[in-house]
């Protein structure tokens, strides 16, 4: 790659402006100016001019439901309690490992789309076998990097969950050891297996006890759902006698391997032990809006010294998988409940989305950041490709502030194009799985008794 602007988000934050960048086994070579790297690699095999271009690192989603990509609009206007019990939890209830695929495989377009090159999935309970095995099956087949968690739950039946998505102890360990020993850094290490209980309220000590046993034996990583709604805190203090990171240090889970989810509703306490066992915190904001959560903390935990990365949610608490939409929300969403413009600024947001995620996932040293010999994972941005990116001054405010998933030219993970030129490299015929993955969309529907769309669905006028 030749006559960029590169945005590297290297330690000391350097952009070099005709810029050019070396890759050779999946990894970064060399970063300079062009007219220094051109001579020194005058035999390159394959040159990418990008002039007018901006390349930035892979951006990283640290939290998401890929299944819910098969449940876009159903959930509109609902509360997380009914949200869960009306739609989200039947649905998952007849989940098939189709669907799961065919799930994983719209969001993780729709995400390279608009720059991911690292999915997490924190996949739901199961209610029947071989459903990771299809997000698994998705994450090869379009060579993203992907770490998967097995979801679980064996609690929570005064709270809502459905009976036909719990399992007994025994059964999810026995199928979590399975995924580890199956997948985990396979695909040259591409994959990555976490452990995802669903949330404190929904798992008993003893189960959330013995997934951070497996955690910890395959030195992988444990993420969860915590103080999201006050609903969330309560249901948690019913079950365990406390909630948050109270929780978290009754039980013992606590270290730079946990990535906690959402944190709408950390108090002051949360934050300081946050910071003390450093903790992680994934910032979902499109999804607290979505379902009228509320605002996580974010300037404070900022202030604590805690790392904060940025998730997409699933789509059916978003409607989308759009990092770019969630990088500008991010820091409006803060800057209009603050009154305070400069509380989190274009760059920082580029932070959370890129080294701070990989710090998220314990990934800081191979990711996250374009640097010599981490792994080659990039984002080519052509701002022409859209109005609304131009013009150009800064090119961090424009990703951040002034792009859409159209300016997203190019993607690579491994050093390999995922996507070119607008049109993803790995699959033969992109409209051939959208068509089916809305074929499954309606099967899921059906077999879930879910009425909430087509001529079923009700206007919804603003009521006075």
């Amino acid at each position: 790659m030749k006559n960029a602007t590169i945005v590297t988000v290297n330690k000391d934050r350097d952009v070099i402006f005709d810029g050019a960048m070396a890759v050779s086994d999946k990894r970064i070579l060399a970063i300079g100016k062009t007219k220094d790297l051109e001579q020194q690699y005058a035999d390159a095999k394959k040159t990418v001019d990008c002039d007018g271009k901006i390349i930035f690192p892979g951006f990283i989603n640290t939290h998401n439901h890929l299944f819910q990509t098969l449940l876009k609009g159903l959930g509109d206007d609902m509360v997380l309690k009914d949200w869960l019990a009306t739609m989200t939890f039947p649905a998952a209830e007849y989940l098939l490992p189709e669907d799961c695929y065919y799930g994983a495989m719209l969001g993780c377009m729709e995400g390279i789309h608009s720059g991911i090159t690292t999915m997490v999935d924190y996949m739901y309970p199961h209610a029947r076998e071989g459903l990771s095995d299809g997000v698994m099956d998705a994450f090869k087949e379009l060579k993203i990097r992907g770490v998967f968690g097995r979801g679980c739950m064996d609690a929570g039946l005064d709270f809502g969950v459905v009976p036909g998505i719990t399992q007994k102890r025994d059964e999810i360990e026995k199928d979590v050891v399975r995924i580890f020993e199956k997948y985990h850094n396979t695909e040259d290490g591409r994959i990555k297996v976490w452990v995802a209980p669903a949330a404190l309220w929904s798992n008993t000590e003893d189960t959330l006890k013995m997934l951070w046993e497996i955690t910890n034996s395959y030195n992988s990583g444990f993420t969860v759902h915590v103080s999201e709604t006050p609903f969330d805190r309560m249901a948690t203090e019913a079950l365990h006698g406390c909630a948050g990171t109270d929780c978290l240090e009754k039980l013992g889970i606590l270290g730079e391997n946990v990535l906690m989810v959402h944190c709408v509703y950390l108090n002051e306490k949360d934050i300081r032990r946050s910071k003390y066992y450093d903790l992680k915190v994934s910032y979902n904001p499109v999804s607290n809006m979505y379902l009228s959560s509320g605002l996580a903390p974010i300037p404070q935990l900022l202030n604590a010294g805690v790392t904060i990365s940025l998730g997409v949610d699933g789509a059916a608490s978003n409607n989308g998988q759009d990092m770019l939409e969630l990088m500008k929300t991010a820091s409006l969403l803060q800057k209009v409940h603050t009154l305070d413009p400069t509380v989190i600024t274009a760059e920082k947001v580029l932070e959370m989305a890129t080294i701070d995620g990989a710090r998220a996932i314990g990934m800081e040293d191979e990711i996250g950041s374009l640097e010599v010999g981490k792994k080659a994972d990039f984002v080519i941005f052509n701002p022409y490709l859209s109005p609304k990116a131009i013009s150009v001054h800064n090119p961090v405010s424009t990703l951040v502030y002034s792009s859409t998933m159209q300016n997203v030219e190019s993607v690579a993970v491994d050093g390999e194009f995922v996507m070119e030129n607008g049109v993803i490299t790995v699959v033969p015929d992109e409209g051939k799985i959208l068509r089916e993955g809305q074929k499954a969309a309606e099967n899921l529907c059906k077999r879930g008794n879910i009425t909430n769309r087509g001529a079923g669905h009700r206007w919804k006028s603003i009521a006075f």
